[in-house]
């Protein structure tokens, strides 16, 4: 009489259906990334023809590449965090230019202290959203690592560590945005305008490598 492994066959259904999940997850997050790139394409000079096509090639493409970063975490495991990490990274470097670009369109400004504060209030809208996806996707930890108890007070010392990394990364963010558009000013025959979101992609690149070392290495260290 043949036995089942109804242990092996559960745990296998598990992994199946959070890799279905993690697709559906960079797939929504490939449509929110279409959606807010729409006005930020807009206010830029440049125009993109088929420009909606956007909010249905990039869920696919989020897919796919999410799909093909499981595949290569087979042989090179931290591959599979970093596409989630690169993601999200996209998701909160969005929202914050979504933001910022739609604060300047109501103030009507493109540089000075106000630029400053906007980006810095954009900044802060994408941190919220980034510990939201880096706590409960990116870097989820198994329940199964400590006791109950212990999960409570570690969550407590996460969210603290989080957010010190995230301030020290919201200053670089900002601190390098306003230099590139305050003191070093538009160049390569880039509007003023246009130059805004460039000095907010610098803050951002520099920012994101922080926030990745900091979350990785400090705050959801296993």
């Amino acid at each position: 009489m043949q036995q089942n492994p109804p242990v092996e066959v559960s745990a296998q259904a598990q992994k199946a259906s959070v890799l279905k999940k993690d697709l559906f997850l960079a797939a929504i997050i490939g449509f929110f990334l279409a959606l807010l790139a729409l006005p930020i394409i807009k206010q830029s000079e440049y125009k993109i023809p088929y420009v909606l096509s956007l909010l249905v090639i990039l869920p696919i493409l989020s897919a796919i590449g999410m799909f093909l970063a499981i595949l290569i975490a087979q042989k090179i495991k931290f591959i599979y965090q970093a596409a989630k990490f690169i993601l999200v990274g996209g998701l909160n470097t969005l929202i914050d230019w979504g933001v910022l670009n739609l604060l300047l369109f109501f103030i009507d400004i493109s540089s000075g202290p106000l630029y400053s504060v906007s980006k810095g209030i954009s900044f802060a809208v994408a941190v919220v959203n980034s510990y939201f996806w880096n706590k409960h996707w990116t870097f989820k930890k198994p329940p199964q690592l400590a006791q109950p108890g212990e999960q409570q007070k570690g969550a407590g010392r996460e969210v603290l560590q989080f957010f010190l990394v995230s301030i020290i990364g919201f200053a670089i963010n900002v601190l390098i945005a306003s230099l590139v558009v305050n003191v070093w000013g538009p160049h390569f025959g880039i509007s003023a305008k246009l130059w805004a979101t460039v000095g907010a992609a610098c803050g951002t690149v520099i920012g994101l490598a922080w926030n990745f070392l900091g979350y990785k290495l400090f705050v959801f260290k296993r």
